[in-house]
């Protein structure tokens, strides 16, 4: 039996397998870079081995260390989480020879499915559809154009190993697929110490669904059902549900009963993921296979009652498994949104820095019968570090509807509070009350087909801007009341007061006469319609629930020198209470410009630059690349937006930058 598990891993996977083990008895044993000293998976465990300097390829891909940490802490056991070793078969032959159990799948199918130009020759031999692609090495980007040509375009250029959106570009044209070629190479490279390459047709109007499967090792294999996860932005999963909304139950189980199939093939056992394209009509290809634990597999759990990370345990420590394919019954709708360190007004580049407020929703049964779960690797105060993924964490719902946990998630991602860093929570907001989302036709171009200029915010409705409206409204009277209490001057403030108005925000303005007694305020707009607004929130709390006529909402709310900073559902508005005389002045006060920096190229995040391609006195053309910056793993090509002459360049490859800081100006 396992007695002491040591997590090769770091974050949110590294503490979700703590908490599995602590349940099953078991001791644990984190691993730690520089960057990770005071992180929450080192605090969590009951041992913690230092590994080495903040770079992954430093200290958590490097083999040896964590050999060294094994032998130091006598762990018997090692879970590799999901990315770093996970796939790594050399590190799973490693465990073997010193007679370590690894809490993951057999090296002979890491072998093959792990990498995934094997793993589609294999699939298509065990009568599973693929797309056509070429599966062969490709020696550079000339010969990547020339396959390209002939599959086809557009076409998928992919690392051969790894996963997470990483080393993967779409390529609509020759010159896309040249540069792509290059850019997926480096980005492989760097995250998983191969550079392979394949290509593959891409799929148009496609779906992402994946089959969850779990196999022990006396041969039994069966599927947990599927899981969408076609919301995705440069091909990384945002959002992800269980089931599919797309499914019926005849693709389901013939996806299911092929995920089965294939792993049998190359004797599986442990936690796995076949994933699948599905176009419009329900065919569907064989993508890949992930030998391990997969970000997303929460959904799984909630809507089949399983403990994946226990199943994993008990499944290497030569157990049976206790149910069968008839058994596995899904139940209800599950939804994970990915909390990422972007900043979705910035094209979602990576933001790092320290967490000044970090606040999630409460997790649990809710009185509506919903359940909300968050889990994560970081806490108030921690820090975001530029060398690893920008994922905060991962905040799941769970309701026995699609639009009831659709609903959950939105009022859990307005109760969840994040300050100090950029961060996507407007943008998953917004994904959520989305129409075309709500209505489940989606693919895995959502994202850039409804916002194909970038994510600007969501603009409110009427409905929703009234509604914010009585928030700042009641806010107002709030904080005026309380400065009238601490200045002792109104002692005998009235508890009813009545007071007309005008609430400006955005492009719409509401006058209004607001009478509030004994801490309820009615609120009535010139057009007649009333509104009752009561809460607990005082000033200085940076978040209220709001119950307005009747129904509750998570606002998160700050003051500001013009008025009261609203965030609610995507999103983000200043709104103020002012006279109505007051209102008529602020018309004609000047609006004050931004500053011109049409002429600089600015780091459109804190990262290093990895290449300059052009240098003072060059004549650019609008697309040309200009500077490459490397941040959380990802490479970025940074291009002129217009023709024009370089006059300055200020950095030079290997400097590391702030975001905003002037890369180069232009004439």
């Amino acid at each position: 039996m396992i007695k002491k598990i040591l997590i090769a891993n770091r974050g949110e996977i590294a503490c979700r397998v703590i908490r599995t083990a602590r349940k099953l008895g078991i001791k644990t044993v984190a691993v730690y870079s520089d960057a990770d000293r005071e992180a929450m998976h080192v605090k969590m465990a009951d041992e913690a081995v230092h590994i080495g300097p903040a770079p992954s390829s430093q200290s958590y891909i490097v083999i040896d260390k964590i050999l060294d940490a094994i032998r130091k802490t006598g762990a018997d056991a090692v879970h590799p989480g999901y990315g770093f070793l996970s796939e790594n078969a050399v590190f799973a032959e490693a465990l073997d020879k010193e007679g370590i159990t690894f809490v993951g799948p057999p090296v002979g199918a890491i072998q093959a499915m792990g990498d995934k130009i094997t793993s589609k020759k294999l699939a298509a031999e065990a009568g599973v559809s693929t797309v056509p692609g070429y599966m062969g090495l490709i020696a550079d980007a000339e010969e990547a154009v020339k396959i390209s040509n002939e599959i086809g375009y557009p076409v998928m250029i992919k690392a051969s190993a790894g996963g997470g959106g990483k080393g993967m570009r779409i390529a609509w044209n020759a010159e896309e697929a040249r540069e792509g070629f290059q850019s997926s190479k480096n980005e492989a490279k760097n995250s998983f110490g191969d550079d392979r390459i394949f290509i593959e047709k891409f799929v148009t109007e496609p779906r992402h669904i994946e089959i969850q499967v779990l196999g022990d090792k006396h041969g039994n294999v069966l599927y947990l059902g599927e899981r969408e996860c076609s919301i995705q932005r440069r091909n990384q999963k945002v959002v992800e549900e269980a089931p599919s909304p797309f499914l019926d139950e005849a693709t389901r189980r013939a996806m299911g009963e092929q995920a089965v199939a294939l792993a049998k093939a190359v004797g599986y056992h442990s936690a796995g993921t076949v994933e699948f394209i599905v176009d419009g009509k329900r065919n569907f290809y064989f993508l890949e296979m992930n030998t391990r634990l997969q970000v997303e597999h929460p959904v799984t759990e909630l809507i089949t009652g399983l403990d994946l990370v226990e199943q994993m345990i008990r499944v290497a420590n030569g157990e049976q498994l206790a149910f069968g394919q008839k058994e596995v019954k899904l139940n209800g709708w599950a939804m994970e949104s990915r909390l990422y360190a972007e900043d979705p007004y910035r094209s979602f580049l990576p933001s790092i820095g320290r967490l000044t407020r970090y606040r999630p929703p409460v997790e649990g049964y809710r009185e509506d019968g919903t359940i909300v779960r968050n889990d994560t690797g970081v806490f108030e105060g921690g820090e975001i570090s530029m060398y690893y993924d920008p994922m905060i964490a991962k905040l799941c719902t769970w309701a026995p509807s699609r639009p009831e946990a659709i609903e959950a998630m939105a009022n859990a991602l307005d109760n969840f509070e994040v300050e100090g860093i950029g961060h996507n929570l407007p943008f998953l907001s917004a994904v959520m009350a989305h129409p075309r989302f709500y209505s489940g036709n989606i693919t895995t171009a959502f994202i850039a087909e409804e916002w194909p200029e970038g994510f600007g915010g969501v603009e409110p409705s009427a409905e929703q801007s009234r509604l914010l409206a009585s928030v700042a409204a009641f806010a107002q009277f709030v904080e005026e009341s309380r400065k009238t209490r601490i200045s002792g001057t109104m002692a005998n403030h009235p508890r009813k007061l009545g007071s007309d108005y005008v609430a400006v925000g955005g492009k719409f303005f509401w006058p209004l006469t607001m009478s509030v007694e004994a801490g309820c305020a009615s609120i009535v707009y010139d057009d007649g319609i009333e509104q009752v607004v009561t809460s607990d929130w005082l000033p200085g709390m940076s978040h209220g629930t709001f119950m307005v006529s009747g129904q509750s909402f998570g606002v998160k709310i700050a003051k500001v020198q013009a008025g009261w900073r609203l965030r609610f559902r995507g999103i983000d508005q200043v709104f103020q209470v002012m006279t109505p005389r007051i209102y008529e002045l602020s018309r004609h006060m000047p609006v004050k410009k931004a500053a011109d920096t049409s002429k600089q190229l600015l780091c459109p995040m804190p990262g290093v630059i990895t290449q300059v391609m052009v240098k003072e006195g060059d004549m650019v053309e609008a697309g040309q690349a200009l500077a490459t910056v490397e941040a959380m793993k990802m490479e970025n090509v940074l291009k002129a937006e217009k023709k024009a002459t370089i006059k300055s360049v200020k950095v030079e490859a290997g400097q590391s930058l702030a975001v905003d800081e002037v890369i180069m100006e232009f004439e």
